[in-house]
């Protein structure tokens, strides 16, 4: 076991409704209507299979039918599966419907790109499910795209054990594992070329640096991550893109699943993990989606730099928390983080702090939340005990809003030092029930700490729900930036120039279509 000491088929199913006795007595003659004549299989990776899918098989006469054949085209050599009335195979015989009655058809795929295709990323895989023969014949295609990747995963041993990393000692004196290897030489770089795959949590050891190149795609299965140790330092610089859709110099990290219907579905990963002691990290360019937490940061590596400098990052969908911080020393700007099960941004136990022109917001759907956008704390609970520390944070040319009343959350022990201040932002902070009315830490008339802030106009956004943060030009943010900020940050995250009327959060104005 490597130690690592940180903290923390195609399966196609036909079922059937309904059977006759006789199909030759009343052959279909080719007539069967399908629901879809062509079943798009979204990109899977090389020798993973594909969700399931499904076409509806009609039998719209009066008569019963029995369909003597159903099988795929290529045979016992295709990729795609079948499941027909609980009997798997390539060939399926005498499957009966009822008149105008159906059967269902699920399909799935699972092929290895080197053996189709010869020094090619990506690969078009297509079949035909066959029903019946001669003229009586009638098809459904099958479209897939088979694309190659690297596969980083713990290694598992002849005993049948799982390498893993040892997170620590926990409360009663036992290690704690977690599935996970140590990222060697070869893979301390990721590129572009092709896509990485990653089980478990990928180590970075010690001394060492993991650097990502523009335009890298990085895919973690259920409860994988990164984690970056004691001394070791992660520098992901992407650069801007042209196309805002395709994103071809972001560099993302998301889930291993790459059917539309998880495109946007939270906890599908664990996070990114800067462990205490690591240092040196860099993200710009760089979008993070469908985590649990999208960043964990633990303390800062006591130097007089920033451990982390965040620029033109997007964090999306987090279950728990966007970037979530203890004691971190954070130097931001142009950072979005909207839709998260808790908090988008989370600065616990103190740590230092500067934000400019970032947009933080929560509009989470998937349920109740109970915190807020912003949660800043110099203290953290665990059991009975309290600790506490130093916090300074700043925000400058920001917004935080969301889709609850109050999106602003101070939480402060008076045995550490409380310092804050919000100027030029957006807030909102609607207390309607008076709770912090006599709460001076939520003195919005004090200069000192909330400087030309404006509460609880409008940003109006482009689409919450689709994580565009992009503000209109009629929202309450348009020029009201501070100028010697705007000039620290003259360029917005999509690489609009802000200096001669900066708007407030990551984005400036732009007139939506209608």
């Amino acid at each position: 076991m490597k130690q690592f000491f940180i903290f923390f088929p195609i399966i196609a199913l036909i079922s059937l409704s309904s059977c006759r006795d006789d199909f030759e007595l009343e052959p279909s003659f080719g007539e069967l209507e399908f629901s879809q004549d062509t079943v798009y299989l979204d990109t899977v990776f090389t020798n993973i299979a594909s969700s399931t899918y499904k076409v509806k098989v009609y039998n719209k006469s009066n008569q019963d039918i029995r369909i003597p054949t159903i099988q795929l085209n290529r045979g016992e050599d295709s990729n795609f599966r079948l499941n027909v009335d609980g009997v798997a195979g390539k060939r399926i015989n005498d499957i009966n419907i009822l008149a105008r009655d159906s059967i269902f058809v699920f399909v799935e795929v699972t092929a290895d790109i080197e053996a189709l295709s010869q020094n090619q990323l990506s690969f078009l895989y297509t079949d035909q499910i066959n029903f019946d023969s001669g003229s009586n014949r009638q098809q459904i295609e099958l479209v897939t795209l088979i694309q190659d990747a690297h596969f980083l995963y713990p290694e598992r041993f002849a005993d049948g054990s799982t390498e893993t990393l040892s997170l620590g000692i926990d409360a009663e004196g036992e290690e704690i594992q977690i599935d996970g290897f140590i990222l060697d030489d070869e893979y301390l770089t990721f590129t572009n070329q092709k896509p990485y795959v990653i089980y478990g949590f990928a180590g970075v050891p010690s001394g060492r640096t993991l650097n990502i190149e523009a335009g890298a795609r990085i895919h973690f299965h259920d409860n994988s991550g990164i984690i970056v140790s004691n001394g070791a330092s992660m520098k992901a610089n992407g650069s801007l893109s042209s196309d805002t859709d395709l994103l071809e110099n972001e560099i993302i990290f998301e889930g291993d699943r790459l059917e539309p219907e998880f495109s946007d579905v939270p906890g599908q990963w664990a996070a990114i993990w800067l462990t205490e002691g690591s240092t040196g990290h860099e993200f710009n360019y760089v979008t993070i989606k469908n985590s649990t937490v999208g960043i964990l940061m633990d303390s800062n590596d006591g130097s007089s730099d920033p451990t982390l400098k965040i620029k033109n990052t997007q964090i999306y969908n987090s279950a728990n928390v966007g970037l979530l911080a203890r004691t971190g020393f954070i130097d931001a700007e142009n950072v979005v983080i909207n839709n998260s099960g808790q908090s988008s941004l989370n600065l616990s136990l103190g740590g230092q702090y500067n934000f400019r022109h970032c947009t933080f917001t929560n509009y989470w759907r998937s349920g109740f939340r109970q915190f807020p956008a912003v949660l800043i704390e110099n203290n953290l609970q665990v059991g009975e005990t309290l600790f506490v520390s130093d916090l300074d944070v700043n925000f400058s040319n920001c917004i935080i809003y969301g889709n609850e009343s109050i999106e602003l959350l101070l939480n402060e022990s008076d045995e550490a030092e409380f310092n804050y201040k919000f100027q030029n932002t957006l807030l909102r902070f609607n207390d309607f029930n008076n709770q912090f009315a006599d709460n001076e830490l939520y003195n919005f008339e004090n200069s000192d700490l909330f400087e030309n802030v404006i509460l609880n106009e409008t940003p109006e956004f482009l689409n919450t729900e689709e994580n565009q943060m992009i503000i209109g030009e009629d929202s309450a943010a348009n020029g009201m930036g501070d100028q010697t900020t705007a000039n620290l940050v003259p360029f917005d995250i999509l690489g609009k120039n802000r200096i001669q009327s900066p708007d407030l959060g990551a984005y400036q104005s732009t007139q939506f279509e209608e």
